[in-house]
């Protein structure tokens, strides 16, 4: 089982750092994850979380506009960013020789940002764009997690659009995006995390020099965001005008994921309903009765369910055939949840499915830069970065009786359900 030695130590303006050398090819990852994400924008700004993600890369106290990608791709590497539900994370991997302007890069963002009219209305009308192309212009846009977040949820940290509203982003100000630096980009807010092959020493005294100067800051407390689940069954129904099929999405919440014992069988449960086209799911909906022509079921509505907090949810979703019936689709996916609620999951099966669950993990971190971001906001949400040795394990410890019992649970558990029309 892969592990990595693991440094960790807290600067004096609060910044919480993981170092974990691994000297197996000359490259190293850079991540800074901060304890900020869509959850946390106001009801009058939806969308702002990841508007300032891409306001980040516009330049910042001693790097002017487009020095980021020029600097970090002039040295081999590769760098990109992600805002989701519970932070915005920034990483890059390098030659191992190039780690210091990944670092240096990083330093200065955090340090104070290039903050233009002009660079916000530019980036408002990219992330419209965005929105444009990757939403409202594409087929499921925004299916299942987007849509079905606001049957699920009641709260507007959990409901809202992340993407945010085109009304909301334009009308963001520059003290808006001030005021959310210093905020939420503060030293104590963060955490960095160097992985790959680089001298623990070496790279001690750059993060000293580097991050240490950048003045401390307060740290906001981070809200509750947890909600009371559905007492009944919701439904929803959305047209979307360029689906050429119909779908249908449940969605049932599950215990949060910082209880480690009581998440991980739920995940395990994922697996043994689709698992590929050896999964229970796949077998009877897709190729044995024919009710649908895709489908996915996993925890989250959106990202790596490793670096969810509460609430989340199981979600199940899948695309129709032309006429396809949705309440047949749940019906039979609620049918094989109940088998192994009372016949439980085979040997072979359990054992097939942990494996791939653990497989599936291992391989997420063969990236130094994949390997960072995870490190790091293990390390931020439970202060454990060395989960990331153990998660594997401790996927492949869940048993029989542990999915069966997650089974049970999830059916008397009232679902937020979704269908989607064309047209």
């Amino acid at each position: 089982m892969t592990s990595w030695a693991i440094e960790r130590f807290r600067l004096p303006n609060g910044l919480r750092v993981v170092l974990a050398p691994a000297h197996s090819t000359p490259v190293a990852g850079v991540a800074v994850v901060y304890d900020v994400g869509s959850r946390s924008e106001p009801e009058d700004r939806s969308g702002f979380a990841h508007l300032f993600e891409h306001l980040a890369f516009q330049g910042s106290l001693h790097f002017p506009k487009s020095a980021h990608a020029a600097l970090i791709q002039g040295a081999g590497g590769a760098f990109n960013a992600t805002t989701g539900l519970d932070h915005t994370e920034y990483h890059a991997a390098m030659p191992a020789d190039g780690l210091a302007v990944a670092l240096e890069l990083e330093a200065d963002r955090m340090r104070g940002l290039l903050l233009t009219e002009e660079n916000l209305r530019n980036q408002v009308e990219v992330v419209a764009e965005e929105i444009r192309t990757n939403v409202l212009n594409k087929p499921y846009g925004g299916f299942p997690g987007t849509w079905l977040a606001p049957v699920l949820f009641d709260t507007f940290a959990n409901a809202h659009d992340g993407y945010g509203s085109f009304e909301d982003l334009r009308a963001a100000t520059l003290d808006d995006a001030a005021d959310f630096f210093d905020r939420y980009y503060a030293p104590g807010n963060a955490v960095l995390c160097v992985t790959g092959d680089f001298a623990v020493d070496q790279v001690t005294s750059s993060v000293h020099e580097l991050f240490g100067g950048i003045p401390p800051r307060s740290v906001p407390e981070r809200p509750n965001f947890d909600e009371p689940g559905p007492a009944t069954t919701r439904h929803a129904q959305r047209h979307d005008r360029l689906a050429p099929l119909p779908a249908v999405a449940a969605a049932r919440r599950v215990p949060d994921p910082a209880d480690l014992a009581a998440y991980l069988p739920f995940h395990v449960l994922a697996s043994v309903l689709r698992d590929g086209d050896r999964g229970r799911l796949f077998e009877r909906l897709v190729r044995s009765e024919e009710l649908a022509v895709e489908l996915t079921a996993g925890l989250g509505l959106g990202g790596d369910p490793f670096s969810a907090r509460a609430p989340t949810a199981f979600v199940l979703s899948a695309i129709l055939p032309p006429g396809g019936d949705a309440g047949k689709v749940l019906a039979v996916a609620d049918e094989e949840v109940d088998r192994l609620a009372h016949d439980g999951v085979t040997a072979e099966e359990l054992r097939r499915t942990r494996r791939r669950a653990a497989t599936a993990f291992l391989r997420c971190c063969d990236g130094v830069a994949s390997r960072a971001v995870l490190m790091a906001v293990l390390e931020q949400q439970r202060g454990d970065a060395g989960l990331a040795h153990r998660l594997p394990r401790l996927v492949e410890a869940v048993t029989g009786d542990d999915v069966s019992a997650a089974a049970a649970a999830l059916l008397s558990t009232p679902a937020a359900v979704l269908e989607v029309f064309p047209g």
